[in-house]
């Protein structure tokens, strides 16, 4: 490890590959030490790797399943076993896609998907928050130091009801919800929440909840620099939520003016002949 002044330490999930990989580079390039996390141990030392060669910070890397009971505790002892003082931002960028019908999707690979999407995000939040406000607050006098944030990777899917993959955007309906409402919460306590929307992204993502990408999504889906360039900017800004795309922003408008029923009738079409939009 070297003294590299840092502007700060940042704790990304979901880091091994995709929007979680670009965003601990983009973050990095920021001047921010990075912390990060997902189960691919080897890819996570490619990627801190990458990041203290190109931006001269420190890369800590602590492989951890965040779906797994107890995994967000584990994750924060972890990176106070490894001599990491402070968290100044939190990147709650794990997930996992589980698709199909209700009634014939496996319940166990939904139960994991919300201990990642949910679960993990919100403990992992319950155990930094506290100690961000603490911070801000011995800031506010001037001290100096990077100003606290947590930043949620939701979704589109998080404004549409989808038939075919309902409790996967329930999962990002939640986070959505929680980021906007923790966000309010914090706000006089110098503390920002930011949620990340992007539509579809040329990540793993897809494939690891079995769908293909048809010639539908061709046109419209993101690479993950993008996003994480947008998502950061968005962070930096203070904003609550951050569209990365057209194709976001226009989804975030449209379920504004449509009726209720023609929004999940959208999200259903989304889904058809294997293509995933959202």
């Amino acid at each position: 490890m070297t003294d590299t002044g840092s502007a700060g330490t940042a704790l990304v999930t979901g880091a091994s590959s995709g929007i979680g990989r670009e965003l601990a580079d983009v973050i990095a390039a920021d001047g921010y030490d990075v912390v990060v996390t997902a189960r691919r141990e080897q890819r996570l030392r490619e990627v801190a790797d990458r990041v203290e060669r190109e931006h001269g910070v420190d890369a800590t890397v602590v492989a951890q399943d965040l779906a797994a009971a107890g995994g967000a505790r584990a994750l924060y002892d972890a990176v106070a076993a490894a001599g990491i003082e402070a968290v100044d931002v939190l990147a709650n960028n794990a997930g996992v896609p589980v698709y199909g019908d209700f009634t014939e999707t496996d319940w166990a690979d939904e139960r994991r998907m919300l201990r990642l999407n949910v679960e993990a995000a919100t403990e992992l939040a319950k155990l930094y928050a506290p100690e961000m406000v603490g911070r801000a607050g011995s800031n506010s006098g001037g001290g100096g130091g990077p100003d606290p944030a947590i930043l949620n990777t939701a979704s589109l899917a998080s404004l549409f009801p989808i038939p075919g993959k309902a409790v996967y955007a329930g999962s990002k309906a939640y986070l959505l919800s929680f980021s906007r409402a923790l966000a309010h919460e914090l706000e006089d306590d110098g503390v920002t929440v930011t949620a990340v929307c992007p539509g579809a992204v040329e990540t793993e993502y897809a494939t690891r909840g079995d769908v293909e990408e048809s010639e539908t999504m061709s046109g419209i889906t993101s690479d993950p620099r993008s996003v994480a360039e947008a998502a950061w900017a968005g962070v930096r800004d203070g904003d609550r939520i951050v569209f990365p795309s057209a194709f976001a922003s226009y989804g975030g408008q449209a379920v504004r003016v449509l009726p209720r029923k023609a929004v999940t009738k959208l999200g259903e079409r989304t889904v058809e002949d294997g293509a995933s939009w959202l």
